[in-house]
């Protein structure tokens, strides 16, 4: 600390003048979300034997120690979900899943000196929001042809990562998490009434402006997909089952 003059403390607070490796940024915001500790990180789960499969070696999770609060770690988490819900991360937003995330864009520098139009544009985020299991870093170095900003390059990238990691890890919907104020580029989503155990009629007054498709002869509704609650497109098809 006693070489940060002003100039590189006026810098740091908005992300430049500093250097930090993949690892090293995933390991600071992996503490800052978890409740506040910090772990020594490490690549490998384990190490096998190439012939037998037999480990060899395992890494165990070692704490460091307690760097902020649970309760500020909470904040933090609260307001990166912000971020991709209405900040510049929303083109990471995941409809009915909790994401939290940050986006970056670092002007490169070479010779003591900023370049001009050259960036290296990232987006860390993690999920779910408010139980975090797997962090994500995406980091594009100096891309060509497009407006570069992290959250305009890396987001998206992360978003369509975030879509499989849902699926390995099988990651529940969330009807809990924060809502996203939509802009007039956005593909829209409403959040779907629940009719199960109303009429047709009441059914379609309740279901304006999607569309609904049905099945069976009753007049009563006893199942509907998707289920009430979930976030879904403002024209997207509703499936009931009548009895």
């Amino acid at each position: 600390m006693s070489n940060v003059k002003e100039l590189e403390l006026a810098t740091t607070a908005f992300g430049q003048g500093i250097s930090v490796t993949p690892i090293q940024q995933i390991t600071a915001v992996s503490a800052a979300i978890n409740g506040g500790t910090l772990y020594t990180p490490y690549i490998t789960k384990s190490i096998s034997d190439p012939l037998t499969n037999n480990v060899i070696k395992t890494n165990i999770p070692t704490k460091k120690g307690k760097v902020i609060s649970k309760s500020t770690s909470k904040l933090v988490r609260y307001a990166l979900e912000s971020v991709v819900a209405n900040g510049t991360g929303r083109s990471a937003h995941i409809e009915n899943y909790r994401i939290g995330g940050k986006t970056g864009t670092a002007q490169k520098q070479q010779n003591g000196v900023y370049m001009v139009g050259n960036y290296i544009l990232s987006f860390i985020g993690f999920i779910p929001a408010d139980n975090p299991k797997v962090v994500l870093y995406v980091a594009v170095d100096n891309p060509k042809g497009i407006t570069q900003y992290g959250g305009t390059v890396s987001a998206p990238i992360a978003k369509n990562i975030f879509k499989d990691i849902i699926n390995i890890m099988d990651i529940k919907k969330d009807k809990n998490g924060m809502e996203k104020e939509y802009n007039w580029l956005d593909v829209k989503y409403k959040r779907l009434p629940d009719v199960t155990g109303k009429t047709l009629e009441e059914a379609k007054e309740e279901l304006k402006g999607f569309n609904l498709e049905y099945s069976g002869n009753g007049k009563n509704i006893v199942y509907q997909s998707p289920e009430g609650g979930n976030l879904i497109k403002e024209d997207g098809t509703v499936k009931l089952l009548l009895e």
